[in-house]
């Protein structure tokens, strides 16, 4: 069974290691302004020993090219989901072993991977579950999103990676059905967590994801991306560019 660290690791461990120490494939750290550079330690099952950029999230929006949306052709289907995920002998689908693997507390896992028990703790709301029925596994970056901003480019094979991605422990979250479903296929410009504890985070997270499978945004998002940016200061982005 494939299990990684707890998303909230990503932020909230923090070493005092150099600037350019060995880092995980993604993620994003807010840094108390006394802070030294420095990031967190915490890795993905998969994650190489390679030193991907570390920016701070105003630098890592500005890499972000701005072009205009293309929605034609989309289709969710094109977008395989879920695969076997990364053990394909465990019984466990990508969606499942998200839901595994961001578990506070684990989960009884029975004969085809069905769930009891264990608790999660909705980033995007805050909300506290204590039933893996309760939580849907979303793309941090939309799938009609990732149509818009460059996915129509894509062919089955990079859709698919895309969309089963759990070598960036960004790219993938549990969260409370409720919030996934208000937050839709919508950009920052359009939807922020409720959770204000977790928006300077979500905003490096979306910021991250972009990078990592190159990909574009429009001019009403990169601007609220922008004004995200001038409220966490301290927030800063890693990320390793999708194979």
């Amino acid at each position: 069974m494939i299990t990684k660290p707890m998303r909230g690791i990503v932020a909230a461990a923090l070493t005092a290691l150099p600037l350019f120490a060995t880092a995980p494939a993604a993620h994003a750290v807010d840094l108390p302004s006394t802070a030294p550079a420095s990031f967190s330690t915490a890795t993905t099952a998969t994650a190489a020993d390679s030193v991907p950029a570390l920016l701070t999230l105003a630098d890592g929006v500005g890499r972000i090219p701005v072009a205009a949306e293309q929605r034609e052709g989309y289709k969710r289907e094109l977008y395989k989901h879920w695969n076997k995920g990364l053990d394909a002998t465990d019984g466990c689908d990508t969606r499942r072993e998200v839901i595994l693997s961001e578990a506070v507390e684990a989960p009884h896992v029975a004969a085809g991977c069905k769930l009891s028990g264990g608790s999660w703790t909705s980033a995007y709301d805050g909300t506290r579950v204590t039933d893996a029925g309760g939580l849907d596994v979303d793309h941090m970056v939309p799938l009609a999103e990732v149509h818009d901003s460059g996915g129509y480019g894509w062919d089955p094979k990079r859709r698919e990676a895309y969309a089963n991605d759990q070598d960036s422990p960004l790219t993938l979250i549990a969260v409370t059905a409720k919030s996934n479903r208000s937050k839709a296929d919508k950009d920052p410009a359009q939807w922020l967590p409720p959770s204000a504890d977790y928006r300077c985070q979500y905003a490096a997270e979306w910021t991250a994801t972009k990078l990592r499978w190159d990909l574009a945004g429009d001019e009403a998002e990169l601007e609220a991306l922008q004004n995200l940016a001038a409220e966490c200061p301290t927030t800063m982005v890693a990320y390793d560019p999708a194979p």
